[in-house]
């Protein structure tokens, strides 16, 4: 059984996928949107726990989902995991809500840790 759920937002669809398999052996229930109006709108149907957000993607990025996210669902922790970011992105996305600011390539113990702090934090 799994003990909580994570939607993966990234528009890598090969990595994200990948990545979703190893939490799964970890016991976590994944889901995958590759764009930030994807992610919305699964946040809205079925809100996931934890949500691991990437920032730079096509269309609506990462700093938008965030804002958007916490705004109509404080409660949801938001973890960004990027491959662009820069000590000013990390400022402002913890600002706007995010529970912790991960580079790529993460290794998967430590991005598991992030991941279940920021489960354990929800309001």
């Amino acid at each position: 059984m799994a003990r909580y759920k994570v939607l993966l937002v990234d528009d890598e669809e090969e990595l994200v996928r990948a990545l979703a398999e190893r939490l799964e052996i970890r016991q976590l229930e994944c889901e995958v949107a590759l764009n930030g109006e994807e992610a919305l709108r699964m946040v809205e149907d079925n809100p996931p726990h934890v949500i691991l957000l990437d920032l730079k993607m096509p269309g609506m990025d990462g700093m938008e989902v965030l804002r958007r996210v916490k705004k109509s669902h404080p409660e949801i922790q938001v973890v960004v995991l990027t491959g662009h970011g820069s000590e000013s992105d990390e400022q402002i996305v913890r600002r706007l809500g995010a529970i912790d600011y991960l580079q790529k390539p993460v290794d998967i113990r430590e991005l598991v840790k992030a991941l279940d702090y920021a489960y354990a934090a929800r309001d």
